[in-house]
């Protein structure tokens, strides 16, 4: 729900300083690809101060969890200039929803074992508002 959160609500206010303090020099597109930038700022960071948790989201069987955890939190970090650039926005849309697919599956698991990190203790039912949510990142990706 946080990420939704800071999305949202950072469009909300880059959006209206356009209109009433830049007059129109942001626009919606950039407005949309700033604030996934501090959406992935804000996800990136926890992929270093909660990784214990995001370990536990993965498959038992999975090696290098903790690697991997940083490595995509890395990931995240990469594509907010990625999208922020003009020459490179496409490109890093691209891979940045071949990126929200890869980890829906972490979702899926850490619901199942109800981890206790941002709605995953309710279990299945969590999958109900995050499926969705991905979906809903993945159109915001493509539509900015």
């Amino acid at each position: 729900m946080a990420p939704l959160i800071f999305l949202l609500v950072t469009f909300s206010i880059i959006v209206l300083a356009d209109k009433y303090l830049l007059k129109g020099r942001v626009g919606l597109s950039l407005a949309g690809r700033i604030a996934m930038g501090v959406m992935l700022l804000v996800t990136g960071i926890t992929h270093f101060t909660n990784t214990e948790e995001m370990m536990a989201m993965m498959p038992d069987a999975l090696p290098w969890k903790r690697e991997m955890i940083y490595f995509t939190g890395v990931c995240e970090f990469l594509a907010i200039p990625g999208l922020i650039w003009e020459r490179t926005r496409r490109l890093a849309a691209v891979l940045l929803i071949v990126f929200f697919i890869a980890v829906l599956p972490a979702n899926v698991v850490g619901s199942m074992k109800q981890v206790q990190m941002g709605g995953m203790e309710y279990g299945t039912a969590y999958l109900w508002f995050r499926i969705p949510l991905q979906i809903f990142f993945i159109w915001w990706t493509w539509y900015f």
